[in-house]
């Protein structure tokens, strides 16, 4: 049978739905706190906020008669502008709107292989794994500075990935986690750890009954395991839940979790997030359908949730990253077309939001990924039917600056 989920055959034609059943009624929500940006409740990643900094230029001798001699060339352009050379095309942001913008990035760029990869910030670097162009997989690595928008590409060694696409990478202290993925008609079930210190590969040895291969799935940290969740094994999709503990990364282990009430339909290329002990999923196919429905999984509990939404959006290939109270879903497919658009999902009213954007924004594409660094939210290739992209994309939320300080609230399910 074919890949239920190949991303070179989204979804048939289909209308958006409204959800069925009759919304419930929930309590409000409530913002306990509001501070510093921070990772998300369960995650152990570290990230750094820079302090921004000047250095004034070098004082100039003073000539006869204590005038200062005139300054030439680089200096002096330096004086009339604080841009880099790259910089050039770069413009200034309104001060009242979120902002699209085209990183000016340098270095080794990885081309057109940003398709269905992954992308893991650790402190204020971004490396990239895997991915595939519209001929072959890849197992290359790359590093991405958010800060200075430099790719580089560093040396690493160890037992590596083969090429892979539609896996999954997170971030456990400073090592990578990788789960499944696949290329071609192979789906993988390995899992391997980089060391993004020693910059080493290891495959580890996995106890416990492993779950069947699979690409097109998710998996979030929490309390030292991986949630993994969905996917699909190129025979069908999948809506099972799995656990990789890595408290210990000498001694992982898997478990399948069973879990309560109805669940979400079996899918693949669906997003999920964490917000404080609730995994929540949003959209994907089945290889014949998108879904437009947002499920919540009660980490504790181990009860599944959906949610009823007004407007609903059918998606796939999409990206969904948590911004303070605020889930920034972006592009994706809807099931007829790419998409280029925005959508703001409230954490707090568990509803769709309208916002707009200026500058230049991404055209329409799935499988790109997004993450934010600082008060930057930063998109990374992707793929429209026919190109796979290698360009980086700036969202910048200064505006906006707001919405990343909300790091603690409730989310009030439906009884």
């Amino acid at each position: 049978m074919d890949d239920v989920l190949e991303e070179e055959y989204p979804t048939p034609s289909g209308s958006p739905s409204s959800l069925r059943g009759a919304p419930t009624s929930r309590k409000a929500a409530s913002i306990r706190t509001l501070g510093r940006t921070s990772a998300a409740d369960g995650s152990t990643s570290a990230r750094r906020t820079s302090s921004n900094s000047s250095s004034a230029l070098p004082s100039t001798p003073r000539g006869e008669g204590g005038k200062s001699p005139r300054v030439a060339g680089t200096l002096q352009r330096i004086r009339s502008s604080p841009r880099l050379p790259h910089d050039n095309d770069v413009e200034a942001a309104p001060s009242t709107m979120l902002y699209w913008s085209k990183a000016p990035v340098f270095g080794v760029i990885p081309m057109r292989t940003m398709r269905a990869h992954t992308v893991t910030l650790v402190d204020t670097t971004a490396w990239l794994f895997g991915g595939c162009d519209d001929k072959e997989c890849s197992r290359d690595i790359f590093c991405f500075d958010t800060e200075t928008m430099q790719w580089s590409r560093p040396e690493t060694m160890g037992d590596m990935p083969p090429p892979s696409r539609a896996h999954t990478a997170t971030l456990v202290d400073r090592k990578i986690v990788i789960y499944g993925g696949g290329q071609g008609s192979t789906y993988y079930d390995s899992v391997y750890i980089l060391d993004t210190i020693t910059r080493r590969w290891t495959r580890p040895v996995v106890s416990g009954p492993k779950p069947p291969p699979r690409r097109a799935h998710t998996g979030v940290l929490y309390h030292g395991k991986i949630y993994m969740f969905g996917g699909g094994n190129g025979m069908t999709a999948l809506n099972d839940v799995w656990t990789l503990d890595v408290s210990n990364m000498s001694k992982l282990r898997w478990e399948e979790l069973q879990t309560i009430g109805r669940k979400p339909s079996h899918r693949g290329y669906h997003t999920a997030n964490l917000i404080g002990n609730i995994m929540i999923v949003v959209g994907g196919s089945d290889g014949k359908d998108c879904f437009n429905d947002i499920w919540c999984l009660n980490l504790d509990t181990l009860r599944w949730t959906k949610l009823i939404v007004e407007t609903p959006h059918r998606r796939l290939s999409h990206t969904s990253t948590q911004v303070g109270s605020y889930l920034f879903i972006v592009g994706g497919h809807d099931g007829t077309r790419y998409r280029p658009d925005l959508l703001l999902f409230n954490l707090v009213s568990l509803a769709f939001e309208p916002r707009n954007t200026l500058g230049r924004a991404p055209t329409a594409r799935g499988y790109h990924v997004t993450l934010q660094a600082d008060s930057r939210l930063f998109l990374f290739g992707g793929f429209n039917g026919s190109t796979p992209f290698d360009e980086v994309h700036i969202l910048d939320l200064a505006a906006a600056a707001y919405l990343p300080q909300v790091t603690h609230f409730d989310i009030q399910l439906p009884e």
